[in-house]
């Protein structure tokens, strides 16, 4: 059987074990847990279809066990219990939950459990876990949330933990966002149909063009064109052009969805107002009245927050407030002008975080747009205040990329363009690099944080005082089509991994994943700006911390 796995709202905790398998290979690794600190323990190496030769890459011990240790605590998720008919499989509106100890009144920063029973579309009980839950407490009058974390017993129980951080009526709120079937189905199309989202290039020389398909793994024997990166060894391939040299590439981009992807049956865990993102009732109250806490217990309460926290942060009056430190609010656009006075601004990635680019340029009246003549939502884009010299940059992330139309001279890697910047105090990079992960195999996605995370390190050896900041992935909305592309359960994946990869780098991280779960608005994968302006405050508070 499956260990307890502790889910934190779609981030395993940092020491997941996997259980035993017929096919593996017990092998030490080294851990870094919740507080940062260093822990081994053993790890079984998980037998995977082998991907574009990513089994073959060459790693050192570290690596080879670090990316064992992500695989096995990522794997050992989905029970294997073989084929489930849909009146089988989890219905949210049978299942419920249970606040335990609700008649009792909770102090701010007590602990909430509540234990969470799915039944089947016979309201029977299910006797094994691997459903994916979501899980926020809440209060509407205070614009007030916080995420949960919840424990799988992987025999149908599940319990949520909360810390109660404000006082007054606090609700509880619990979602399937998808059953345990449908997990099964969406980690076979991770594994075995990566190429469901294909991409194309345009070559061109003179009067002649062609389009062909490019991935970072093409079928067949068929002639390729290796764009492979000289630098990260980054792999990406086009069907070379019958007629055309690979050089003449002009353009990438994406080419499509593959369809008809399931079957009727697997189709059947896929149902919008049925088992996609939908609530849990109680099975009484759903609410527990919390009491502030006595000034001193408060004070004691801060100083218990130091390292570990979860959740990291909560919202009260439609403000972001971390647990670790102090977030200033930039509510005008002079406090931004000076925060980031004299100082370049490098955002790398995806359109989240060509938000920030956005908001930017929309509140900060002195900071134009310099129009460099790129394709809208693709760039690369630059804006300028000259007065208080400010230069804010954003570039795209290389292939796999979702954008209609990049030119082939702006495929840019973000560890090639990091290695590129000479850092320092008035230097600030952010990244957010996962949305356009979400439907390949783990391995390409850690392959790309490694080369990052590598580029990141000798940017801040060279340069200590450079401020790097990583934009964690979001949750959004589902529907049966996108589920099977970007489901919060593969982002909640690479979310995992992210985390755990950047552990104790001496990077900032703004908690996207937190910052969009606890908020009443509904999930979007391009979030609201009440939301991107909290993840912006945040970030300026990391780049021009409070002086204490």
């Amino acid at each position: 059987s499956f260990s307890n796995f502790l889910r934190y709202n779609g981030n395993f905790c940092c020491l997941c074990l996997l259980l035993q398998y017929l096919d593996h290979e017990t092998v030490s690794a080294t851990f870094i847990d919740s507080s940062g600190q260093f822990v081994s323990s053993q790890v079984t190496r998980i037998s995977r279809n082998p991907y574009c030769g990513y089994d073959q890459q060459t790693l050192s011990n570290q690596e080879r066990m670090e990316e064992d240790s992500l695989l096995a605590a990522l794997h050992g998720q989905v029970p294997d219990v073989g084929p489930v008919p849909f009146v089988k499989s989890t219905d949210p509106s049978s299942s419920y939950f249970v606040i335990l100890n609700s008649a009792a009144f909770f102090k701010v920063g007590s602990q909430l459990e509540v234990l969470v029973h799915v039944q089947d579309f016979q309201r029977k009980p299910k006797k094994y876990g691997g459903d994916y839950l979501q899980a926020r407490i809440h209060s509407p009058k205070l614009q007030a949330g916080a995420v949960g974390r919840v424990v799988d017993y992987q025999n149908g129980f599940y319990k949520v933990f909360f810390t109660l951080l404000w006082p007054g009526k606090v609700k509880v709120s619990v979602s399937l966002v998808h059953p345990s079937e449908g997990i099964r189905v969406l980690q076979h199309l991770q594994e075995d149909k990566p190429d469901r989202v294909y991409f194309k290039s345009l070559f061109r020389s003179g009067r002649i063009s062609e389009t062909t398909e490019c991935n970072v793994c093409l079928p067949g024997n068929l002639p390729l064109c290796n764009f492979t990166d000289l630098y990260t060894g980054e792999p990406w391939f086009c069907f070379k052009p019958k007629k055309l040299p690979c050089s003449s590439r002009i353009t990438h981009f994406k080419g499509g969805y593959l369809k008809g992807l399931l079957t009727a049956a697997e189709s059947a865990f896929f149902q919008s107002g049925v088992n996609i993102k939908m609530p849990i009732n109680s099975s009484g109250p759903d609410w527990v009245t919390v009491i502030p806490r006595r000034i001193k217990e408060t004070n004691n309460l801060e100083l218990s927050q130091s390292s570990g926290t979860f959740p990291s942060g909560y919202y009260y009056k439609d403000q972001w407030r971390p647990r670790k430190f102090k977030m200033r609010q930039f509510n005008d656009p002079d406090n931004i002008t000076e925060c980031l006075q004299r100082k370049v601004v490098h955002l790398f990635g995806d359109s989240t975080i060509r938000q920030w680019f956005e908001y930017l340029t929309t509140f900060v009246p002195d900071l134009v747009e310099f129009n460099l003549g790129s394709p809208k939502n693709v760039g690369p884009f630059l804006a300028v205040d000259q007065k208080h010299n400010i230069l804010l940059k954003y570039r795209c992330h290389g292939p796999p990329i979702r954008f209609t139309t990049v030119f082939s001279s702006e495929l840019r890697y973000v560890a090639n363009e990091l290695n590129g910047i000479v850092g320092g105090k008035n230097t600030v990079v952010a990244i957010a690099v996962w949305s356009h992960f979400s439907t390949f195999p783990l391995e390409v996605y850690i392959r790309r944080l490694r080369n990052i995370r590598r580029a990141v390190v000798r940017l801040l050896d060279r340069s200590p005082k450079t401020v790097v900041v990583i934009r964690t992935a979001n949750a959004q909305e589902l529907g049966p089509e996108v589920s099977l592309f970007n489901s919060d359960w593969y982002n909640f994946q690479l979310d995992t991994i992210l985390r755990r990869m950047f552990s104790g780098v001496g990077v900032y991280l703004v908690d996207a994943w937190e910052m969009t779960l606890a908020h009443y608005l509904p999930h979007k994968l391009h979030p609201d700006q009440v939301i991107v302006k909290n993840q912006l405050d945040m970030f300026l508070s990391f780049v021009c911390p409070l002086e204490t």
